[in-house]
C-alpha cells in the first residue's frame, strides 16, 4: 500500500486533533477551557521499581531475517521487562489518570518519534499528546512494514522501505497501550500513548519520572507496565508543592487490562 493511499493528510488529521483534543481522558473535563497560573503550579516526581528476582530473559529469534541477524550479531532480549540497578523499572508509563480539570494545554511542537533500528523498535514505549507529530523512522537497511493498531484512532498499515522518509501520522483522540507491529518482522512490538493533557513520562533505565507544572489539586496518578498490570495512587498537591511518591510492581502482578 502507498503511503498516499494508507495516511489521512496531515493538515486534515491536524484538524481532527484540534477537535479530539477537547475530549476528557477520563471523561471528567467539560465546559470552557480553563488557563493554568504558573505561580502556583508544583510537581510529583518518583521512582518505579521491581520487586523480586528478575525474570529470565527471553532471547528473540531472528533467524528468518538474514539482515536482522547481520544487524544483531549477539543475541538479543525480548524489552518485555527491562529492570536496571537496584531493581529500577524502565518503560514504565506514569501518568495523570483522574483529577484534572478543564485545562488549555499547549500541543508540542516536536514531533514524538519511533524508530525501526536492528529490527527493534525504539524507544519500547512512546507517549505524546493528542495532536503531536507522530514520526516513524526506518533506520534499517531493509523493509519493515509499520501497523499500528489504535481503539479510538483510524488504523493504518504501510510498507516502509530502506531509506524512505518518515511515516507521519497525528493522533487526534486519546489511546491506552496502542500496539505498533511490524508485518515483516513480528518480533517488532511497541507501544503508544496518546494523552489529551502533558502530564505523563515513560521511565528511562533508572526507573524516575516526574510530572510538572501541575495545577493545585487531588490527582490518581496511574503506573502501567506491559505485563505487571497498573499500579494506582491518589496524590493531593498544593500551590508550588514538589511531592515525591513511588511505584512498586512485582511479578506476581495481574497482567494490564
Amino acid at each position: 500500500m502507498r503511503l498516499r493511499h494508507a495516511l489521512v493528510p496531515f493538515a486534515a488529521l491536524a484538524a481532527a486533533a484540534l477537535l479530539g483534543c477537547g475530549k476528557a481522558q477520563d471523561g471528567e473535563r467539560s465546559g470552557p477551557a480553563l488557563t493554568i497560573d504558573p505561580a502556583t503550579t508544583g510537581s510529583i516526581t518518583g521512582t518505579v521499581t521491581f520487586d523480586g528476582p528478575p525474570p529470565a530473559l527471553k532471547f528473540i529469534d531472528m533467524s528468518a531475517s538474514s539482515a536482522c541477524v547481520q544487524a544483531n550479531p549477539k543475541p538479543v532480549a525480548a524489552p518485555t521487562i527491562v529492570i536496571g540497578d537496584r531493581g529500577a523499572l524502565a518503560n514504565v508509563v506514569v501518568y495523570v489518570k483522574s483529577g484534572l480539570g478543564n485545562y488549555r494545554f499547549d500541543v508540542p511542537q516536536e514531533p514524538a518519534i519511533l524508530a525501526q533500528k536492528n529490527c527493534m523498535y525504539e524507544p519500547h514505549v512512546v507517549a505524546l499528546m493528542t495532536g503531536q507529530s507522530f514520526e516513524v523512522q526506518n533506520n534499517d537497511p531493509t523493509m519493515h512494514n509499520v501497523h499500528p493498531m489504535p481503539q479510538h484512532n483510524r488504523q493504518w498499515s504501510t510498507s516502509q522501505p530502506a531509506g524512505s522518509a518518515p511515516l507521519k501520522s497525528v493522533l487526534a483522540r486519546p489511546e491506552f497501550a496502542m500496539p505498533v507491529l511490524c508485518n515483516v518482522h513480528p518480533w517488532m512490538r511497541a507501544f503508544v500513548f496518546a494523552f489529551d493533557h502533558p502530564y505523563f513520562a515513560v521511565t528511562p533505565p533508572s526507573g524516575t519520572f516526574e510530572l510538572k507544572n501541575l495545577p493545585p489539586g487531588t490527582y490518581t496518578i496511574e503506573a502501567w507496565q506491559e505485563s505487571l498490570g497498573t499500579r494506582d495512587q491518589v496524590v493531593m498537591i498544593g500551590a508550588k508543592e514538589s511531592k515525591p511518591i513511588s511505584f512498586t510492581f512485582a511479578a506476581s502482578a495481574p497482567a494490564a487490562n
